[in-house]
């Protein structure tokens, strides 16, 4: 059988989640694919278990890199490797749910469209140490529900507010004839990715399936857990900035002014939380200027109180 999509899956120290991961590709009701799996210089038994793999089931590809270089340059080095019509992503610490590649590939196969997106739920730890998916949430449910064939983002603004790599299958040809890379180097990295896969796609596609779960790690290694950082969060804000800064340069106000309120809502309040108690002054500062970059941007949009609170703290500082 010929495959039609390749899923590359990067990883770093995730010997502990890997095998969900593997075994969720496995599980597929579509088992006309292959992967590519990035170990990124791990310290544990990540390479082994990739190694193990991919010499019992030749589907399974392993590249090795000598030295860490981030999800970016992971899935970079991967999709110069892609010979599928179709591409996706799988995080190795993630799950992919049974039907996710029957109905990205089927959608997106049969509708002509460069992308199609679908939903996603997050994995918690629970009680009984381990982990409970969670519902779609409601900017992911505003993204991906109900579905539509062949939209832009003129006609689905709400779309932008799917900004992770590993919720959609495109054409491999975009990836070709766009340029599209990841940044490298950089936390965050597929924020402004998925901007430029909405604007420089002829049209995309979404359902309301939910196609990843995505683990929040018990232990906290998660990068989505480390915005106490200050590094990390000038990483954050350049890629929330950047992906705007894609939507503006394509002609997309709607979508812009759509990921504005979004960031106004779930993004600035915590992120305004962490920085009344932070220790370092440059925190407060550099989540100031970047309020204020926001606050002109704010004008006529109707925000929670929450939302309002946190604009209003973070523009003083």
């Amino acid at each position: 059988m010929t495959p039609a999509v390749t899923v590359i899956v990067p990883g770093y120290d995730v010997a502990l989640y890997a095998a969900e991961a593997l075994d969720s590709l496995r599980a597929q009701t579509r088992d006309d694919w292959v992967a590519i799996l990035v170990d990124d210089a791990s310290g544990d038994e990540t390479g082994a278990l990739f190694d193990a793999a991919a010499a019992a089931d030749e589907r399974f590809q392993v590249v090795h890199h000598r030295v860490q270089s981030g999800l970016g340059a992971a899935r970079n080095s991967a999709l110069d490797l892609v010979r599928t019509p179709f591409v996706g992503f799988l995080d190795a610490d993630d799950r992919l749910t049974p039907t996710a590649l029957e109905r990205l590939v089927g959608t997106v196969a049969g509708s002509g469209s460069d992308v199609a997106l679908g939903a996603y739920v997050r994995l918690r730890p629970d009680s009984a140490g381990g982990y409970e998916a969670g519902s779609v949430q409601p900017w992911v449910a505003a993204a991906t529900d109900p579905a539509r064939v062949g939209v832009t983002l003129e006609q689905h603004p709400e779309a932008s507010g799917n900004i992770v790599a590993w919720s959609k299958v495109s054409r491999t040809d975009l990836w070709r004839r766009t340029g599209l890379r990841f940044p490298e180097g950089k936390a965050y990295e597929d924020q402004i990715v998925a901007q430029q896969m909405y604007t420089r796609a002829r049209a995309f596609d979404v359902i309301p399936d939910v196609v990843v779960q995505w683990r929040e790690r018990a232990d906290g290694s998660s990068i989505t857990q480390h915005k106490g950082e200050l590094p990390v969060l000038r990483d954050y804000l350049e890629a929330l900035t950047g992906g705007i800064a894609v939507l503006d340069a394509a002609g997309q106000p709607r979508a812009a002014a759509s990921r504005v309120r979004l960031i106004l809502a779930m993004d600035l309040p915590p992120l305004v939380d962490l920085a009344r108690v932070h220790v370092d002054d440059a925190y407060r500062r550099e989540l100031g200027a970047f309020a204020r970059t926001l606050s002109s941007r704010a004008d006529g949009v109707a925000l929670s109180e929450p939302a309002a609170t946190a604009l209003a703290a973070a523009r003083l500082w």
